[in-house]
């Protein structure tokens, strides 16, 4: 894990909750647990910001969810990614590609 923890940047969240789930169905903490465990602890996903995000990410047709048991035996949303949500997952990922390397290119100017 990092030893420092990073604040998101606007825009990074359906991101990292898209590629959390491209990885196998998940309940909502699970999937905060998936993006600290993919970022290497640089990112740590709030409750709060976590299910305002998956409750509007299924209602934009990139989730769907459905109730099971948790690795605890609790009662659980777990989600999933649909076809749109990977299209999604597939631009999203293609902008922030495009963003780091205009970033790189702007850090590496002199």
């Amino acid at each position: 894990m990092a030893d420092r923890q990073t604040n998101l940047l606007q825009g990074t969240l359906d991101l990292l909750i898209l590629k959390s789930l491209a990885l196998g169905e998940l309940h909502g903490l699970g999937v905060a647990r998936r993006v600290e465990q993919i970022t290497r602890g640089t990112f740590q996903v709030k409750p709060g910001s976590l299910f305002p995000a998956l409750y509007r990410m299924e209602e934009a047709g990139w989730l769907t969810s459905s109730w099971g048991a948790s690795e605890n035996n609790r009662r659980a949303k777990f989600y999933k990614l649909t076809a749109a949500g990977r299209r999604q997952l597939d631009a999203e990922t293609t902008e922030w590609k495009r963003i780091a390397v205009a970033i790189g290119f702007a850090l590496q100017a002199t």
